[in-house]
Parts: structure tokens; C-alpha cells; sequence
């Protein structure tokens, strides 16, 4: 049965103190329990993977096909890989001693950080709220997960798995508007863990910071995706529609705007518009394979947003089903609207370039972006663009997918967050790094302990070769 959580003064420090006596008595510590619950986990989201569909239609009519490759199956994958590798990162790992510590014996111990607040977005409701949580149980905390109140049906569902599993002193999900996420914020946490836009972002870490809340912010930006003139313009425009399209665009490492050269853009926009026909046809609408905006606020933020723009391709809108086409943009200002902050829905801006001066120009225009994507044959291009800008992750010739690698941690730099998870990554995200130097007894050197008296010429002798 869920247990729905109302928001209140009284509620949220209660639950947070009977979170920390269940983590302090030792309820979590145990790694054969978190191992049980973990494949319980994945037993219940198999079990229920067609609900979790239906939810996230019921939510912004996402596609199931997109709901099974980017939410289900991706978490389903993770648990896989946790569950496989967990007893072997928990160990404390032993480290080459110094020969300042002769004779001893070192180790990096992995330690729970404690109670944790998970923070969850809307756009990929399902994956985003638990992929983080599987990460800061098996490192051994406990979980207070609040997701977005704007996919309620998917995140009623999510409550109610978590509920069937774990007691809410070691995982409760609370819902709630933005009030519910304002009260948690009051209180100190040992770990936050935020996924969402940069400005609430700063408002989290501005919250955290009196109480030096460790913390992970994956936010976002203006992610830039580079065509040059030697790439493969069709299976470039292929793989750029799927990407920018996908979750009809509501995705925070879709490519945010296309740099495109001048001398190939024609041919690239040809094979681009003939691209979306393909995927969607003459009428995206009808189709079962675009997903609708999430809500009205973001309907009318991203209509406003194609204002005095010239619509290569698409800029259809309908705001009683929250539908946008997939829209290209010409030659958008760098001082429009548009072009100000992260999109996050299905509109492409293409800009082209002359020279490698202009590319530069106009990405150091904008903060470090969560992701940059370059599509070119010529390696020695794409190898300068990836050495040149500061970025969370990206692809050569190809969009999204350094996200399905478990062994590429997840996140972002500067403006677009810090701080990183996925796979291994996420046990060592929620997990304190201790290290402990065991001494032996049978030596013990005195050239350490005082009276120093002549020691000194000795000593920096030795200290020369450590």
C-alpha cells in the first residue's frame, strides 16, 4: 500500500528522524539485505514495466518503445550491473602503503553517507527518480525521494513500488508541489542528489550550503551539436533527429542547437526534413511515436519561443493536446529568445559557420554545457572540439549515447551541475571515501618523536625520497 506523504512542518522532520535511528541503528549496513532488496526491486519493475508504460502516457503520451529503451530497461540494466558488482566495491580496498607510515597497512573504506534527499525531475519520470535512489541504497543510506508533482501518474507509481519493498524508515517517497520540496530543503541532509534546471539548482545549493550538504546537481544548458563538413550528412541527420526528438525533445542532453558548415547546410536540412517525415510522417501528430509536451506552463514557454523565428521545418501547435511539431529554426539571433537558455522541447536552431573561429565564438558564448556533440571524418576536428571546450560528456558522431555506458560517469561541469553517477559511479557518489592507515607494532621508528636534537639533517635526507 503507498504511503502518500502530505506535506507538513511536523511530517518531514519526523520522517527524516526516523530515517536516521534506522541508519544509525545500523538498519541499512547490512549487504545482503540491501542485495535482497535491490533484486526485489528489479522483480517488482519487471513485473510491472507495462503499468510504468502506461503511466508515463498517461503522463505526456510518451511512446512505449521509448519508454522500455530510456526508462525501464535502463534502470532494469543498472540493477543488473549493482547487484552483480556490490560485495566487490564494498570492500574496503588496500591501497600501496608509504614508507613514511613502515610498517603499516592501508585501506580506502566506502562508507554510507546517511540520510539522503533525492530530488527528481519530470522529463524522464520514471528513470531519473530511481536511478539515482538504486545508487544511494546500495551504498547503504537511506532515501527520501521527492519527485516532480508534474508526471503524477508516474510518480504515484514509483511510490508505490518503493512502498512494497522497503519500510519508509530506509525509502520514502514524498509528493508534493514545490512547497513539499521548499520544507525538505529546510532540513539538514547528509547527501542531496538534484536533477533539474540550473536556476532551481542554485536554489538548492544555496539552501544546502549552510549545513555543507554534500551534494550532486545534475542540471543542464545549452548543449551544442557541430556538423562539419567531412561528416556523413544523412546518417548524421538520422541520428540527430532521433536524439533531438526523442521524448519530444524533453531531454536534458538533446542537442540544444545544430552548427552546421555553411558549404554542406543546404544538403544537411534536406536530409534532416526528409528524416523527421520518416520517423513521424507528413503529420507528427497522428503519430504514436512523438510524445506531447508535459504541461501548459512549458506549452506556452516553448511557443512563445518561436515568435519572429523562420521555421525551416514544423512550428505546428496545440495547446489542447500540448502538442508541438518537430521544429527547425533558421539562423536564429544569438540575442534572441531562443537562444537565451536551454530549450528543452522539440525545436532544433540551425547556425551555420564559415571557420572554426565562428564554432568557437559562438559555444563560448554560453556556459559549459551538460553535453556537446561533433559529427565529422576528419579526427583531427572532432579530437580538437572535444579537447577545446569544457563539457559534461558528449559523442563523436552520435547523440546521447555516452549516457548508456555504465562505465562513463554521468554529469555535468560548472553551469550544467557536478558531480556524476551511473554504474560504479553512483555506489561511489553516495559513499564517504574513508581512509584508514593500520600501523604494525613490532617497529616503531624514533625519528619522528621529540627531543629532535641533531635529527633534523637526517630527516630531510630521508624526506628526499618520498
Amino acid at each position: 500500500m503507498a504511503h502518500t506523504f502530505i506535506p507538513s512542518e511536523e511530517n518531514i522532520p519526523n520522517v527524516i528522524k526516523k530515517q536516521r535511528a534506522f541508519f544509525e541503528a545500523g538498519g541499512t549496513r547490512d549487504i545482503h539485505e540491501r542485495l535482497e532488496k535491490l533484486k526485489r526491486l528489479q522483480t517488482v519493475i519487471e513485473k510491472r514495466e507495462k503499468e510504468i508504460s502506461e503511466a508515463l502516457y498517461n503522463d505526456f503520451q510518451k511512446p512505449e518503445f521509448e519508454t522500455v529503451v530510456t526508462e525501464t530497461s535502463f534502470i532494469l540494466s543498472e540493477l543488473k550491473y549493482i547487484i552483480k558488482h556490490l560485495k566487490n566495491w564494498a570492500k574496503p580496498k588496500k591501497v600501496k602503503s608509504s614508507l613514511l607510515n613502515f610498517p603499516s597497512s592501508d585501506f580506502i573504506y566506502s562508507e554510507p553517507y546517511g540520510t539522503c534527499l533525492v530530488l527528481a525531475p519530470w522529463n524522464y519520470p520514471f528513470q531519473l527518480k530511481v536511478s539515482p535512489a538504486i545508487g544511494a541504497i546500495a551504498a547503504g543510506n537511506t532515501v527520501v525521494l521527492k519527485p516532480s508533482e508534474y508526471s503524477p501518474y508516474t510518480s504515484q507509481i514509483v511510490e508505490e513500488i518503493f512502498a512494497e519493498i522497503f519500510p519508509p524508515e530506509w525509502v520514502s517517497v514524498v509528493q508534493g508541489d514545490a512547497s513539499a520540496s521548499e520544507k525538505l530543503l529546510e532540513e539538514k541532509w547528509d547527501y542531496v542528489f538534484f536533477t533539474g534546471s540550473v536556476p532551481v539548482g542554485r536554489i538548492v545549493a544555496k539552501s544546502i550550503a549552510p549545513h555543507l550538504t554534500p551534494a550532486t546537481l545534475e542540471l543542464g544548458g545549452k548543449s551544442p551539436c557541430i556538423i562539419h563538413r567531412s561528416a556523413k550528412l544523412e546518417l548524421a541527420a538520422k541520428r540527430i533527429v532521433w536524439g533531438k526528438f526523442v521524448n519530444a525533445g524533453q531531454t536534458c542532453i538533446a542537442p540544444d542547437y545544430l552548427l552546421i558548415d555553411a558549404s554542406v547546410k543546404a544538403k544537411f536540412l534536406k536530409a534532416v526534413k526528409k528524416e523527421i517525415i520518416a520517423a513521424f510522417g507528413d503529420h507528427p501528430k497522428s503519430s504514436p511515436d512523438f510524445a506531447r509536451i508535459i504541461n501548459q506552463k512549458n506549452f506556452e514557454r516553448l511557443k512563445e519561443l518561436l515568435n519572429d523565428q523562420n521555421c525551416l521545418a514544423g512550428g505546428a501547435t496545440d495547446i489542447d493536446s500540448l502538442y508541438i511539431s518537430p521544429t527547425l529554426i533558421d539562423e536564429p539571433s544569438l540575442n534572441s529568445e531562443i537562444m537565451q537558455d536551454e530549450i528543452f522541447g522539440p525545436i532544433l536552431p540551425v547556425i551555420s559557420f564559415s571557420s572554426e573561429e565562428e564554432v568557437e565564438k559562438i559555444i563560448l558564448n554560453y556556459p559549459k554545457p551538460l553535453s556537446l556533440y561533433v559529427f565529422s571524418e576528419e579526427k583531427d576536428f572532432s579530437e580538437n572540439i572535444i579537447q577545446k571546450f569544457s563539457f559534461g560528456g558528449g559523442a563523436v558522431n552520435d547523440v546521447l549515447v555516452h549516457i548508456a555506458n555504465k562505465n562513463l560517469p554521468f554529469g555535468g561541469v560548472g553551469n550544467s551541475g557536478y558531480g556524476a553517477y551511473h554504474g560504479k559511479f553512483s555506489f561511489d557518489t553516495f559513499s564517504h571515501k574513508k581512509s584508514i592507515s593500520k600501523r604494525a607494532t613490532w617497529l616503531d621508528v624514533p625519528l619522528r618523536y621529540a627531543p629532535y636534537g641533531n635529527k633534523l639533517k637526517l630527516a630531510k635526507k630521508l624526506l628526499k625520497y618520498f
